[in-house]
């Protein structure tokens, strides 16, 4: 069965760093591209991240890209996300999910839409706030 477990978030002041993980199990983790995902209350889940499945490749969402960074250590099947320079509106409960494939979509609209993903974790709360 294929399980995936988000942990890492919490609370931390504007301007702030979390590190986020998932852990995976139950797949040939490396077959599989891994993306990262936040939904904020009353908002819909939008997209943060993707990686390949070798790690080779890596894609942001273009309002985070040089805050968040997005790697991946396949002998542990851990997927970070790196968040650096935290501002109020990140908080969000943050997922993570599978891909179907080694690849993160080509096509942007696909990249960043949950419905392309197969399996989630329950996700952790990161709260941005003084």
């Amino acid at each position: 069965e294929v399980q995936l477990q988000a942990s890492g978030g919490g609370l931390v002041q504007p301007g702030g760093s979390l590190r986020l993980s998932c852990a995976a199990s139950g797949f040939t983790f490396d077959d599989y591209a891994i993306g990262w995902f936040r939904q904020a209350p009353g908002k819909e889940r939008e997209g943060v991240s993707c990686i390949s499945g070798s790690g080779g490749s890596t894609y942001y969402v273009g309002s985070l890209k040089g805050r968040f960074t997005i790697s991946r250590d396949n002998a542990q099947n851990t997927v970070f996300l790196q968040m650096n320079s935290l501002k109020p509106e990140d908080t969000a409960v943050y997922y993570c999910a599978t891909y179907g494939g080694r690849l993160c979509s080509t096509s942007m609209r696909n990249r960043w839409t949950p419905a392309r993903y197969d399996n989630w974790g329950q996700g952790t709360q990161v709260t941005v706030s003084s």
